[in-house]
């Protein structure tokens, strides 16, 4: 492995004031001159500064008065980095240089109180990044990928216009299934996205057969990768095409290796996780009307900042279901209660929130006497149905049904008639 390191010849310039806060300066020794890389995105001020906002932090995430992260940051030797990296259960190469341990250094110095944040936050994310992950087949390390993306924000917003976890361009998200339109925007789907980039993972080492080259061409795309590995002489490694990358990519494979390294060894470095609160059960309803989530906030008793936290793959408070039905993720009390509203919450405050246009799409053609026929709906059960089964084809939850037909268990049997709304 370590074979391959010589080819860089870089030593880092550690002169006070050489660099601000969104860059590093390495020496070239090949060429005898010093070049500034970017740090990725999830890395900068900004996205660290806004992931403090984001409400599951807010809400669920607290400082443990037992556990302070100290100011004392220790300094190793290489031997224990590359001791440390090689321990690693993963399957993507780990090796340790200069350039790396500038990217460790970053996360266990000036970056560690964001670390801290980021590792309680792990604990709403990584298991949807392992379940897709798995699902397709990749490595499972690659989670660590929206620690450099975004910063665990699913806000964040590129200055190119990338948005999400995984932070998807515009036309790669719609590749991949993603929906952005004015008023949907998929790629900030914490699941959706998730899946997709797994797919995308998967299709690019099927292009490059080699897992760094995966994670550059993911920073970059694949088709500066394929250029860099021409000019190199067709060589398919990254540590040797790494002087024609793009200069930011330069560094996203060793900031890719330190995000790994400080996720795992980050007790090493006194840095100590906040604590994280279990979320509340949350569900997920469909919806094949507009609806405003004002209303969902007045009838279902839901915090307005919950739900947009929820579901952000909205843009704006409407969800537009006259198009097709969408889902909405909410509390499973605030599900129960939405259920049990029925048509009346499409119609509440209708005249304030919606456009004349809006108002005829939503408001029911019904006369106000067949409203309760309306929303109350019937299914026959089928011989192996179980209630999950059930609550999934029809769009509402085990809880509800159970609520509904007065059920204390999960019992059922073929034939039986059960409420579903």
């Amino acid at each position: 492995m370590m074979k391959k390191l010589y080819i860089l010849g870089l030593s880092l310039a550690l002169a006070t004031g050489a660099m601000g806060q969104n860059e590093i300066t390495v020496h070239d020794d090949r060429i005898g001159q010093d070049e500034e890389i970017g740090l990725p995105e999830g890395m900068q001020a900004n996205e660290l500064d806004s992931l403090l906002n984001e409400w599951n932090i807010k809400n669920y995430l607290t400082f443990d008065e037992n556990c302070e992260t100290s100011s004392d940051n220790p300094v190793f030797e290489k031997e224990v980095y590359i001791t440390r990296l090689s321990r690693l259960p993963n399957v993507i190469d780990m090796p340790y240089n200069e350039v790396v341990r500038k990217f460790i250094d970053q996360y266990s110095g000036r970056l560690r109180r964001s670390v801290s944040i980021m590792l309680g936050a792990s604990n709403f994310y990584f298991p949807l990044f392992e379940e897709a992950l798995e699902a397709n087949q990749v490595p499972l390390e690659l989670k660590y990928l929206p620690i450099i993306e975004s910063a665990l924000n699913p806000g964040a917003t590129s200055r190119v216009g990338a948005a999400g976890l995984w932070q998807f361009m515009l036309s790669t998200g719609k590749q991949y299934g993603l929906e952005v339109t004015s008023l949907i925007d998929e790629r900030r789907d914490p699941i959706k996205s998730s899946f997709a980039a797994a797919r995308y993972l998967k299709d690019l080492y099927d292009i490059f057969g080699d897992w760094t080259l995966v994670i550059a061409s993911y920073n970059c795309g694949p088709q500066n990768v394929s250029k860099a590995i021409k000019r190199a002489g067709g060589v398919k490694d990254y540590w040797t095409i790494y002087p024609y990358l793009p200069a930011e990519t330069r560094g996203y494979v060793p900031a890719f290796i330190a995000a790994n390294y400080i996720m795992n060894y980050y007790c090493e470095h006194n840095i100590c996780p906040v604590n994280t609160r279990l979320p509340v059960g949350t569900d997920t309803v469909m919806v094949n009307h507009d609806i405003r989530f004002e209303q969902i906030h007045e009838l279902c008793g839901i915090d307005m900042e919950q739900l947009r936290a929820l579901n952000p793959q909205y843009r704006t408070t409407l969800v537009p279901g006259d198009a097709r039905p969408l889902p909405i993720r909410m509390t499973t009390e605030a599900i129960s209660a939405f259920i049990e509203a029925g048509d009346s919450i499409y119609n509440h405050r209708a005249d304030e929130l919606f456009s004349k246009k809006e108002k005829e799409v939503v408001t029911p053609t019904a006369p106000a006497s067949n409203q309760r026929s309306r929303s109350t709906r019937y299914v026959k059960v089928r011989s192996g149905d179980n209630l999950g089964a059930i609550a999934r084809r029809n769009h509402t939850t085990v809880s509800a049904l159970r609520r509904l037909n007065g059920l204390r268990g999960s019992t059922i049997r073929a034939g039986q008639r059960l409420r579903v709304r």
